[in-house]
């Protein structure tokens, strides 16, 4: 069955500093999101709440699985991988004196995947020929592109209802950036996937996105419900197009 995530006026703060004020997305089930923004404003942060590893201080974060709804605010981060919510972290976060097989198996820590990880391990090596080739290397000997293949390989490793995607542009060459972004749309469309993009390349991110938003200094300054929406907005034509 299908799994669908939505924020609803989710605020969120490191001490005293204030990230995030009044933040409702909705992330329809089947579909890519793209949070969009610059460096700064807040995306890593709504995606921490998201997976508990920083709780709001107002608001509520729901995922829909199965037809039954979870408040992911009383819920600690391992009961919300096990739910079925996985991230490919801002920086890919592998462990680099590990072999690439060896980080994947780290990936398949709910249960359901400990259950099917050599199925799991078999669709990682389908999706990303290149690491099965590498199976035996050192992940911090990996190239760029390579690495941000693994990191997501590793999210697949625990066969994720929803897949939150921060900033998988960082660091890669133009070329490789756009054959990251089309790998996570066809690791959505294959797997089934429910997937929320924070991206800060705004060109490569409407290219696959269903829908998406803009935020900037905590807050959502658009909402576009289509990617014909997100590319006529002003707003991005004028300050992240440069048009």
């Amino acid at each position: 069955m299908a799994s669908s995530l939505s924020l609803d006026g989710v605020h969120a703060a490191y001490g005293a500093v204030r990230v995030l004020e009044d933040v409702s997305i909705a992330v329809e089930a089947g579909q890519t999101v793209a949070l969009l923004g610059t460096n700064g404003n807040g995306k890593s942060t709504l995606m921490k709440c998201i997976m508990g590893l920083l709780r709001p201080t107002k608001g509520t974060i729901t995922a829909e699985i199965d037809g039954k709804a979870h408040d992911l605010t009383q819920m600690s981060t391992e009961e919300i991988v096990e739910l079925g919510i996985a991230m490919v972290p801002e920086g890919r976060r592998l462990f680099p004196k590990l072999t690439v097989e060896e980080n994947l198996h780290l990936g398949a820590f709910r249960r359901v995947a400990r259950q099917s990880l050599q199925r799991n391990l078999a669709h990682s090596f389908e999706a990303f020929p290149v690491l099965q080739e590498r199976r035996r290397q050192l992940a911090g000997s990996l190239s760029g592109g390579e690495q941000q293949m693994l990191a997501l390989a590793r999210a697949l490793m625990s066969a994720p209802r929803i897949l939150l995607v921060d900033e998988p542009s960082v660091g890669l060459a133009p070329l490789l950036v756009r054959r990251v972004i089309d790998k996570i749309k066809e690791l959505q469309r294959d797997y089934q996937l429910t997937v929320l993009m924070a991206e800060q390349n705004f060109t490569q991110a409407i290219r696959i996105a269903d829908s998406g938003y803009v935020i900037v200094h905590g807050k959502i300054a658009f909402a576009g419900k289509s990617a014909e929406e997100l590319n006529n907005n002003d707003l991005i034509r004028k300050f992240y197009l440069g048009l």
